[in-house]
């Protein structure tokens, strides 16, 4: 099995998709702002699946996906500002939070089976 065949590396690019949609509609002046930073949050989550998974040990695996829960409170956080400052309504950045919450919860259940 490839990383691309992993779910949480799909969920995560998925995620990452959603990210982009998201701040596409965002003003062009927070472009190098929270723009970037919820673009380089999301990009890290399925980069750091894919660098843990292979031939790496069982705990350098669970490293990165650790590395990963971190990238995703990151992004948590961004969506956060993005709705309490009017970036972006609540229902357009619900859904990524939606997404990100339930991606935290398919990592932490992998970390959780590979630490048996």
């Amino acid at each position: 099995m490839t990383h691309r065949e992993q779910y949480i590396w799909q969920r995560g690019i998925y995620l990452c998709q959603l990210c982009y949609e998201l701040t596409k509609s965002f003003h062009s002046s927070e472009l190098y702002g929270i723009t970037s930073q919820i673009r380089r949050a999301s990009v890290s989550v399925p980069a750091n699946i894919a660098e843990g998974y292979g031939p790496v040990t069982r705990q350098e695996y669970i490293r990165y996906l650790r590395i990963a829960l971190g990238s995703l409170r990151e992004l948590d956080t961004h969506l956060v500002i993005s709705e309490r400052v009017g970036l972006a309504a609540p229902e357009k950045i619900s859904p990524v939070i939606k997404e990100a919450d339930e991606l935290t919860g398919l990592i932490v259940s992998t970390i959780n089976k590979l630490q048996g």
